[in-house]
């Protein structure tokens, strides 16, 4: 993997405040073949086109979707109309919600609102242009199947480039140090989550890049943070379930820059940023809440106690 080969192109929503820095797509051109990772919703495919061809890139031959949401894979379709010779590859399970969109797209504007607006709408891909493989092609790309952020999440491995979606959590740069969350909307479950940041780590990546947000060159560094933050944030969940509903999520906000020094850094976020963030910290702690609740009061309470 020749790094020099590898650009980020920023897909910032500038009528959503503090959408910057946040939402972005990779291109990787190799010997004789072209990926895109992760392009993005509809409404910023034409910026993303237009920087492509900036870079002189005509073909892309594949499209990598380190899972389906919206904000990752929404303009799929829209990028193939572009680059018509490109086969789109993502989660076994994932593949008929892509060909057949509407179930998705509506699920994403009762979750989202005004943001899946914002984002537009999702764009069916003919089921002749997308599947799922292990080894992608003649690319000497290998895919893995991660559920935890999501069940149709995938990480791809490319020599010791990994593109790990958001298996390890989001990440942010901070004047200092980084900031770093868990990424777990429902459906969470711990050990799943785990298994897939281990099997990870297993790979032994020099570099990894963050669906939101960033390329790191000590991937493993990041990816035991994020193996860390899980365990220590379901710890969190579990120290306050006795709480009111309405006091807890403050509550745990609380207890997490207590205890836990990188999410302590969203201090330091930009303010726009940051409000994002907290926000964004409510569907991270819904997955969370509800993982927690549904076990005994025995293993609450050996969760609350910690190791």
């Amino acid at each position: 993997m020749n790094p020099d080969n590898l650009f980020c192109i920023d897909l910032d929503q500038p009528t959503l405040e503090g959408f910057r820095k946040f939402v972005s797509s990779w291109c990787y051109r190799g010997d004789g073949f072209t990926l895109v990772v992760d392009p993005g919703p509809l409404s910023t495919i034409p910026h993303l086109v237009g920087e492509l061809r900036r870079k002189g890139i005509e073909r892309v031959d594949t499209i990598l979707l380190t899972h389906i949401h919206i904000d990752h894979a929404g303009g799929t379709g829209a990028l193939l109309r572009e680059f018509p010779e490109a086969r789109v590859i993502c989660h076994p399970e994932g593949v008929r919600h892509m060909v057949e969109p509407e179930k998705l797209w509506q699920g994403s504007r009762k979750v989202l609102g005004r943001l899946a607006e914002a984002y537009g709408e999702i764009v069916p891909i003919p089921a002749a242009r997308i599947g799922y493989e292990e080894t992608v092609g003649e690319t000497g790309v290998r895919a893995f199947l991660t559920p935890g952020h999501a069940q149709h999440h995938v990480c791809y491995l490319l020599d010791d480039l990994l593109f790990g979606g958001e298996v390890a959590g989001v990440r942010s740069e901070v004047p200092q140090g980084i900031f770093m969350r868990p990424a777990t909307p429902p459906r969470f479950i711990l050990d799943v989550a785990l298994d897939s940041i281990d099997r990870m780590i297993a790979l032994a990546p020099r570099t990894m890049v963050f669906a939101h947000y960033g390329r790191v060159d000590n991937a493993l560094e990041h990816l035991q943070i994020g193996r860390r933050q899980l365990q220590l944030w379901v710890r969190g969940v579990a120290a306050t379930s006795e709480l009111k509903a309405s006091w807890r999520e403050e509550a745990i906000y609380q207890w997490l820059l207590e205890q836990d020094a990188i999410y302590r850094n969203v201090q330091q976020l930009p303010a726009d940023i940051f409000k994002r963030e907290r926000i964004f910290l409510g569907n991270t702690l819904r997955g969370m809440i509800e993982y927690v609740d549904g076990l005994p009061a025995s293993e609450r309470q050996a969760l609350a106690a910690g190791p």
